[in-house]
């Protein structure tokens, strides 16, 4: 038996247009925030791993690949918390990330906030949120519909 997606379910953007602009809109927004695109990348592939998005993967691999990120940088984001490639600031948004994604571990932790706290502000914290909270929506209508 084979776990391999085999075909489109539906089309979500026709069946919801309106919702579906409602999270492209946000993903506006969040392109828009002023955080760095690259780190927001990192943010969508990281969280695409997890959520286990073939789809989400190869397209946000494809993105920072086209940004001049390394082998290295993409791939290591498998593993990114005993990966040298990341600088503190990475790191603290990989981690809110993973705490973001999987809430059932419990939650965004003490530890965490205060690892991000540092190197964002009020409105970047929220920012960062948004747009995980954004690529895990993306991830759970990719897996439910197989675009």
């Amino acid at each position: 038996m084979s776990t391999q997606p085999t075909s489109t379910r539906l089309h979500y953007g026709k069946a919801a247009p309106e919702g579906i602009a409602a999270m492209e809109a946000l993903d506006t927004y969040v392109d828009a925030s002023g955080l760095d695109p690259v780190l927001l990348d990192l943010i969508r592939l990281r969280a695409s791993i997890i959520n286990g998005c073939a789809y989400c993967v190869d397209m946000h691999t494809k993105d920072l690949h086209a940004r001049g990120e390394t082998v290295e940088r993409i791939s290591g984001l498998v593993i990114w918390n005993l990966a040298p490639y990341y600088t503190e600031k990475e790191r603290a948004a990989l981690a809110w990330t993973d705490a973001v994604t999987e809430p059932i571990k419990g939650h965004v932790s003490d530890e965490v906030f205060a690892r991000a706290r540092p190197h964002f502000d009020d409105k970047q914290l929220v920012d960062l949120t948004l747009v995980v909270n954004a690529i895990n929506n993306w991830n759970r209508i990719v897996a439910a519909f197989r675009p």
